[in-house]
């Protein structure tokens, strides 16, 4: 089984469609009222129609559970990303409802990869984000050394920064849980709307 790739951020349906066709395992539609990435005004029909070996993502920062379980019916959403303060209790809960969840973690050092084992058994996926300014989209990679001290059992996304220019050494990785790679502001045109043509290239060189 080769690298996923999930894609993050879309937000005008044509362009929603567009990435769609390339057929990407993973799309994520964010939730959260702060980002230039909002899709709350988009009607559920929009991602009705994807297909259905896409795993439509929702993306909440802080959110309460009632909040994310409304929107997460509206939406059929069956994966959430929970990309805030969001506690290993509260990851735990929304997996006994029946959902997947993939918890973000800001990565800058090695106390950072730590963190994440208050979370693993209470999460499906870990996300490694790099911390910067903003909670996500910041458009820099971490220093991916770090992840020689992974070492839990927990599958993971690698995130943050990751462009056109990483693959070689994302190839080279070859970290035993390492599952997908999660893309988002290196691929736009401007917050929201994905460059499809690199988004083509970046899936037809990892797989």
């Amino acid at each position: 089984m080769g690298m996923k790739i999930k894609i993050c951020g879309m937000k005008q349906i044509p362009n929603i469609r567009a990435v769609a066709e390339l057929l990407p395992d993973y799309l994520g539609f964010i939730f959260y009222p702060s980002s230039p990435r909002f899709v709350g005004e988009l009607p559920p029909t929009a991602l009705a129609a994807l297909p259905a070996t896409i795993e439509k993502v929702g993306v909440f920062v802080n959110e309460t559970i009632a909040q994310m379980q409304q929107i997460v019916m509206n939406y059929q959403f069956r994966t959430l990303q929970l990309h805030g303060d969001e506690s290993p209790a509260t990851c735990q809960y929304l997996r006994q409802q029946g959902y997947q969840v993939i918890k973000a973690f800001h990565i800058d050092s090695a106390e950072s990869i730590q963190q994440i084992a208050n979370y693993q058994n209470a999460i499906d996926f870990a996300l490694l984000d790099t911390k910067g300014k903003n909670l996500g989209g910041n458009g820099i990679a971490f220093d991916w050394k770090l992840l020689e001290i992974y070492t839990f059992d927990l599958p993971f996304f690698l995130s943050g920064g990751i462009g056109l220019a990483h693959i070689k050494q994302i190839k080279e990785l070859n970290h035993p849980k390492l599952v997908a790679i999660d893309i988002n502001s290196q691929f736009e045109l401007s917050a929201g709307l994905k460059d499809v043509e690199k988004l083509s290239m970046l899936l037809k060189s990892i797989r």
